[in-house]
């Protein structure tokens, strides 16, 4: 008897089972057969362990524990999707879609936004290779061996595939299975868990995968990405996954105009309850894989996708008492403390009031009834109040003048909503919120550092601003509350790490008021040194690509304060980069120096993403539209009617893909 062939054989059979089970919902063997045949497998893997597989169906019981999960750049980015909340916002998207389509004929998917935990997952020549979860886009954490135990999530794929792609879901946790983990624990005098997509998200980062097998969680597929796939559409693409061996919700259908995404969207706002696991919308995308390309993409989201949010569940309960928040820009926030209710599967107990207008404006008073739902359906907020269950002795609330931490006097800038205080370096919670997003996961990611830490060590004296961190010892931290030498080691470690840090994220570090992520980015490849950024005037930043009065303001005010040029010059001293290091190319060239590039349709030889690199590492730049700058369009095939149209206006020069490589090459 041929025993790799045995084991080959029994793998084959136990993942058309799990298939059957848990994608098809159709068992053809008992659960107790399964369990029987399953460690048969293990018994004989033991036995010949040279026939080791790491996708064998013996590896869904888990086992692996992982301390630390691994940082992962995504290979193709994960976007976010815009949202809308009217019929108007979706009518306003198509009429995008069409200026840049040049109004030909578009047909939509609609498929339900599942509320789980988002994840990409790579296979290889069919195998599962890498399961990252999304993090901030760009980047995420290695969950492979967690991803594994999940049983809907096919190890090994059917049919013909290609040979190396991305797919993209959501882990979600039904209600079924959750009602039932909940149950457990009450059963035992636990806590239960808050909502299903928090504990779906949660279990993705448990250490033990064996406690991850545990759980009865599902993954929901919907997007598929990779090089030369020869799918031509987003339907083409559900359709082939489902084929391959992935659980694709069959409620996805093609909507030929708007007034068919209408009619889905009505018909999931009613029959969504009827589910087995969460949805809060319906996401809308254009079906064509080549129109997809020619929207392209914003800074955060694709052109091509939107979602539309149901209308959110509200309920009533009373208010409290109202208490203030002080954030790291010194924004004031009024947060209403509520009765406790439950809202949309989680108990809310707070919501945010925004500010002393919205207080004004709703008029509330403690001890009314409130009306709260979700923005969103994430973030509790109080919409209105039921006068009629009002006490006719409340009193009309007063907002608060002195800042509740520190008591300086607020201040409220004109045009602006919100009172702030002013005492920058000597109210606590902006110094902690300040070394709290310096060391932040966008930021310098400081591992073995975490809030409550921050919190301690500036308590503790240890620091008032975030320059000290670099000052930190062992020695210093170790008689800090839960504390052990280890974690102490860990954090100065994580200190030190930081210094190799890229610049823009330096930046976004700092905290300058309204220099988040992307203008950081523009800021340092504009400037390239922190120096230069400090030194350039008004005028000049108002002139740097999207640098708007407001930031270019911010910016100035920023480095006028004495105390953040000593933080900076600390920052320096210890070795933090306040430079731009440019990647060094051995193939770039200015050749193209100067030239405005628009690129559209779908090319031979190139990628649209290397055709863009190709552009940007000879000196030229990309435009994401077409206008009196733009020096060349380089058109494939399918090019928009639009983007020709209106170089044809403008007289741009078209060139084709062959031009282009002999522009490169003759200049």
């Amino acid at each position: 008897m041929d025993i790799q062939q045995t084991i080959q054989d029994l793998r084959d059979e136990l993942n058309q089972h799990n298939h059957n089970y848990y994608v098809l919902d159709s068992p053809t063997i008992s659960d107790f057969e399964f369990d029987q045949k399953l460690k048969q497998l293990q018994e004989l893997e033991k036995q010949n362990p040279e026939f080791f597989d790491e996708n064998s169906p013996t590896k869904r019981v888990g086992g692996t524990i992982t301390k630390n999960f691994t940082t992962v750049v995504h290979d193709y980015r994960m976007y976010s999707l815009d949202n809308s909340y009217s019929p108007e916002d979706l009518i306003d998207w198509e009429n995008r879609v069409q200026k840049v389509l040049g109004n030909v004929p578009v047909q939509f998917t609609c498929e339900l936004k599942y509320d789980g935990a988002s994840i990409s997952i790579t296979y290889e020549k069919g195998k599962l290779k890498r399961a990252i979860t999304r993090g901030d886009g760009f980047q995420g954490d290695d969950i492979t061996n967690n991803i594994k135990t999940i049983k809907s999530i096919p190890l090994q794929l059917k049919g013909t595939y290609p040979d190396k792609f991305d797919i993209r879901g959501e882990i979600i946790l039904p209600f079924a299975g959750f009602e039932k983990m909940n149950q457990e624990l009450i059963e035992i005098g636990e806590t239960p868990y808050s909502n299903p997509r928090n504990t779906a998200s949660g279990s993705l980062k448990l250490q033990d995968s064996s406690e991850v097998a545990k759980r009865p969680l599902e993954c929901l597929l919907y997007f598929i990405v990779g090089n030369n796939l020869n799918i031509p559409t987003q339907l083409d693409g559900l359709e082939a996954a489902r084929k391959w061996g992935f659980k694709v919700p069959k409620e996805a259908k093609l909507a030929n105009s708007l007034e068919e995404v209408f009619e889905f969207i009505n018909y999931w706002d009613i029959h969504r309850h009827n589910l087995p696991y969460e949805t809060d919308g319906v996401v809308v995308k254009v079906n064509d894989f080549h129109q997809q390309d020619e929207l392209g993409y914003t800074a955060k989201s694709p052109r091509w996708a939107i979602a539309y949010k149901f209308k959110a569940e509200q309920v009533s309960t009373t208010l409290n008492s109202i208490s203030y928040q002080v954030g790291r820009t010194g924004s004031i926030t009024p947060v209403a403390n509520l009765k406790p209710v439950q809202l949309a599967g989680t108990i809310v107990k707070r919501a945010s009031l925004h500010n002393a207008d919205q207080i004004e404006k709703l008029d509330i008073r403690v001890g009314d009834t409130v009306f709260v739902e979700k923005g969103g359906e994430i973030i509790p907020k109080i919409i209105g109040v039921d006068f009629t269950q009002r006490n006719p002795e409340s009193e009309k609330t007063k907002y608060i003048t002195h800042c509740p931490e520190c008591n300086y006097q607020l201040v409220r800038v004109a045009g602006e909503a919100n009172h702030y205080c002013p005492n920058f370096y000597g109210c606590p919670p902006q110094i902690i919120g300040r070394i709290q997003h310096y060391i932040s996961r966008k930021a310098m990611d400081i591992e073995g550092l975490g809030g409550e830490t921050v919190a301690l060590l500036f308590n503790n004296n240890l620091v008032k601003d975030y320059s000290d961190l670099y000052e930190l010892t062992v020695q210093q931290i170790l008689p800090l509350e839960r504390m052990a030498q280890k974690s102490a080691e860990n954090l100065i470690n994580g200190v030190e790490k930081s210094k190799e840090i890229p610049f823009e994220r330096v930046l976004y570090a700092l905290g300058i008021r309204y220099v988040g992520e992307t203008v950081a980015k523009k800021l340092a490849k504009h400037y390239k040194t922190i120096d230069a950024i400090r030194n350039a005037s008004l005028m000049d930043l108002i002139l740097v690509d999207e640098i708007g009065e407001k930031i270019a303001q911010s910016v100035i005010e920023f480095f006028v304060n004495q105390e953040n040029v000593k933080i900076i010059q600390r920052l320096k001293e210890f070795g933090v980069q306040l430079e731009l290091v440019e990647k060094f190319n051995p193939d770039a060239t200015d050749k193209l120096a100067g030239k405005i590039f628009v690129v559209s349709g779908v090319f031979e030889k190139f990628s649209r993403d290397d055709l863009k690199k190709a552009i940007e590492d000879n000196g030229g730049k990309i435009g994401s539209s077409i206008s009196t700058k733009t020096d060349f369009v380089v058109a494939g095939d399918n090019m928009g009617p639009a983007k020709l149209e209106k170089a044809t206006q403008l007289k741009v020069k078209i060139i084709s893909e062959d031009e282009f490589i002999l522009l490169l090459n003759n200049s």
